[in-house]
Formats: structure tokens, C-alpha cells, sequence
């Protein structure tokens, strides 16, 4: 069984040892199209997981964007602009005048990048647009503009992406290492280990929240835990307004 259906399989597992337990709170500043948005304060976050996967987890969390877990001891940047707001989380510095730079190619190592689409201004219905078309077929109607007016829209999955499908507006993937997939959108690009993670539409506005989580092979057991927090944070509708 090769590695990325490892993590397919893992993520669709349920932890038997699942409790409630709390990890840190971390906030994380935010750089943006205007000024600069100052890290929030936050309490301890409750979460179920086994005691010993708490230890290696946090709760970061910016103003602009939705909460999500990621390692211990990362740095963490929350990123927005005119129609998304998004966190990212990597064991490396995150300068933001490097990720707003045109030179900036995008995450190649470990990272957790949580991006939420507004799908109702017409610069991000075109990103939700992308995704659309390639893993919510039940939601094509909302091609139809776009293609009438000639865009080109690739339907149907990424050849090498694993997708398990929660319902018809959640699928968890794995993107395969050295890949073009669901997993290196927004900032993310492909390297020599697999990406998982999960894309959530939110009718009817067809907002997009995209989560990429890509870890060291030692922290890779964490990779189920992140993907089922943001399942359950977006379900709560735990978000700051887009």
C-alpha cells in the first residue's frame, strides 16, 4: 500500500482512544491588502484526541480566518485579501513580505494552510469555480456562467488525488507526493511528501474553506486529527466573518 492511500486510510479511521482534551491557544498576526491585524487572544482549545497527540498539537488561530490545529513550536501567519482569508502554520518563519512578493513560489515543506474562499464576489467564485469543477459534481451548476462565457474550467479529479467523499460538499483527499493536486492550491506546491486534507462548500453562497496539511513523516499521525477539527469547526460554523 503506498503512502498516500496510508494516509487516506488513516484519515478516514476513527481514533479509539478519542477523548476530550485541551492544547494551547496561539494567535497569529495577519498581513493583508490593508494594515496589519494583531494576534488575537484565546483560551485553551477543547478538543477529542488521545492525550499523547495533545501534546504535539496546538489551536492557532488569527482574526481573519477559522481556527486550526497544527504542531507545537510552529510559526503561523494569517493571510487576506479582497475575497479569502487563510492561515498558514510551517516549522519556519512565515515573512509576510516574502509570501506577498512576486518572487514567492508557494509552501514546499512542512505546512498547515487553512484558506476560506468567499464565493459570493466574482474574484472568488472563480477560485471556488476551480474546485467545483474538479470534486463537487453535485454543484456544476455553478459552472455555468463561467463556461458560457468561455473560461476553461478542467472538470473532473486530479489524476493521481485519492478523494473520499463525506457528503456532497465535503471530501477529504490526499494529493500524492511530486503532484499537481486538490492539496497544492493557495499557496501550497508539490514536493517529495504527500498532502492531505479536506474541501468544505457552503451552499448557497458556495463559500470554499480548503485545508492543506502537509507534516514531517514523524508528525504525519497528526494529519486526521487537523482534517477532522476543521470538519468540525466549519460544521459549528466557528468562523470570524469572511
Amino acid at each position: 500500500m503506498g503512502k498516500a492511500m496510508l494516509i487516506a486510510v488513516a484519515i478516514s479511521a476513527a481514533s479509539a482512544l478519542a477523548q476530550p482534551v485541551t492544547v494551547p491557544f496561539v494567535g497569529c498576526k495577519s498581513a493583508g491588502q490593508a494594515n496589519p491585524v494583531e494576534a488575537p487572544v484565546g483560551e485553551a482549545k477543547t478538543v477529542a484526541m488521545s492525550t499523547e497527540k495533545a501534546r504535539e498539537l496546538a489551536y492557532y488561530k488569527a482574526e481573519v480566518s477559522l481556527g486550526v490545529l497544527a504542531p507545537r513550536g510552529w510559526f503561523c501567519l494569517g493571510v487576506y485579501g479582497s475575497s479569502s482569508a487563510g492561515l498558514w502554520m510551517s516549522p519556519s518563519v512565515i515573512d509576510p513580505k516574502q509570501v506577498f512578493s512576486s518572487k514567492w513560489n508557494g509552501f514546499t515543506g512542512p505546512v498547515v494552510a487553512l484558506s476560506g474562499i468567499d464565493g459570493g464576489g466574482s474574484f472568488g467564485a472563480y477560485q471556488v469555480s476551480r474546485v467545483v469543477a474538479r470534486v463537487f459534481p453535485a454543484h456544476r451548476s455553478f459552472l455555468k456562467g463561467f463556461l458560457a462565457d468561455g473560461l476553461e474550467l478542467p472538470i473532473g479529479p486530479y489524476p493521481g488525488d485519492k478523494l473520499m467523499y463525506k457528503s456532497k460538499d465535503i471530501v477529504e483527499y490526499v494529493t500524492p507526493a511530486r503532484a499537481e493536486g486538490l492539496g497544492t492550491q493557495f499557496g501550497v506546491r508539490s514536493s517529495a511528501n504527500p498532502i492531505a486534507g479536506v474541501a468544505i462548500l457552503t451552499p448557497p453562497r458556495m463559500d470554499l474553506d480548503l485545508l492543506s496539511v502537509r507534516l514531517p513523516p514523524n508528525l504525519a499521525h497528526l494529519a486526521p486529527i487537523i482534517v477532522r477539527q476543521v470538519e468540525s469547526d466549519v460544521a459549528k460554523n466557528d468562523r470570524e466573518p469572511r
